[in-house]
């Protein structure tokens, strides 16, 4: 059996953490907690996780801050969860390199969907060949070509 999923998860309050906790676990993923931005970044940087939900509003720093420094070293995946709703702030952290933007409150099905999606358009394709002599195929992701 394998390990389950890392995903870092950043929020000050700790009723999200433990609710973002329990989501994570009943949908097989492993939940890396941290309550400030300089602790997310180092968390991640010791183990790097596959991805992270943040909040936006931090004690110390905020959540685009965050994102523009993971993405200096990480494509992970990076979804922004907070109660901020208005439109500037999502396109603020959208351009600092959030992949996805869910408002509280929300829906945890939502939310596990959206990660889902994300890490899956996040996956580098896999390259593989086979040969043999009556067939050689290459694998590029999900597409076979005849070789």
């Amino acid at each position: 059996m394998s390990d389950p999923t890392r995903v870092l998860v950043c929020d000050d309050e700790e009723q999200i953490l433990r609710a973002l906790r329990v989501i994570l676990r009943d949908a097989g993923y492993e939940a890396v907690t941290a309550s400030t931005g300089e602790e997310a970044l180092d968390r991640a940087a010791v183990k790097p996780p596959a991805a992270a939900i943040l909040d936006l509003m931090l004690p110390d720093i905020d959540g685009v801050e965050v994102t523009k420094r993971l993405r200096e070293w990480s494509e992970m995946p990076i979804i922004v969860l907070s109660a901020v709703g208005e439109e500037e702030a999502k396109v603020r952290a959208l351009a600092a390199g959030a992949d996805d933007y869910v408002t509280k409150p929300f829906g945890p099905r939502e939310l596990v969907a959206r990660l889902r999606a994300a890490m899956r358009r996040s996956r580098i394709p896999v390259r593989s060949t086979i040969h043999s002599p009556e067939i050689s195929l290459c694998t590029v992701g999900l597409f076979v070509v005849a070789l």
